[in-house]
């Protein structure tokens, strides 16, 4: 078999990212994120909100799709320059990674952050950074997998009238 098709998201994209996001968030954060607040998550306003994003133009973000036999898009992965409150340093940021929950555990996962890794590598970022919710431990577990490492920092960040801890995590890439 095999493995994903990935390519630069489109604005014909931006419908299926929002379900794959959106379901990501159902699927995953249950339990870690207040219920009202996943059941009110809307897939027209992502869209938008994607399409919007991705028509602007926003500031080195990249956003891949994964596409699967047959076309179907199965995940979505945006990353680009790491974000430290409004400065930019020379590290990169793993930004977003879902998947539709059919295809966790069938490698579009990995290829997408293998694929992010990559580019970010090539574009002379020495580490790549990301936040996970510190009770996700699927999550954490697939990043730890790829030699990804917790580096100690945690924030919290409001949602749905909670606050959600996140976990950083830090990989040094190959130049």
């Amino acid at each position: 078999m095999t493995g994903p098709v990935l390519r630069p998201m489109t604005a014909d994209d931006c419908e299926r990212v929002a379900e794959i996001r959106i379901g990501g968030w159902q699927h995953a954060y249950r339990g870690l994120v207040p219920q009202p607040y996943l059941d009110g998550l809307d897939v027209a306003e992502d869209a938008a909100r994607h399409r919007e994003r991705l028509l602007r133009g926003d500031g080195g973000v990249v956003n891949l799709v994964a596409e699967t036999g047959g076309g179907e898009v199965a995940g979505w992965a945006a990353f680009g320059p790491y974000r430290d409150g409004d400065r930019r340093t020379g590290d990169a940021e793993l930004y977003a990674l879902y998947l539709r929950p059919e295809h966790i555990g069938r490698g579009v996962g990995r290829a997408l952050l293998t694929e992010a890794a990559r580019r970010c590598a090539a574009a002379g970022h020495r580490r790549m950074y990301l936040w996970v919710l510190q009770g996700n431990a699927p999550a954490r577990r697939f990043y730890e997998r790829a030699g990804f490492r917790a580096d100690g920092a945690v924030e919290t960040f409001a949602v749905g009238g909670d606050e959600v801890p996140e976990v950083r995590y830090v990989k040094e890439l190959a130049g």
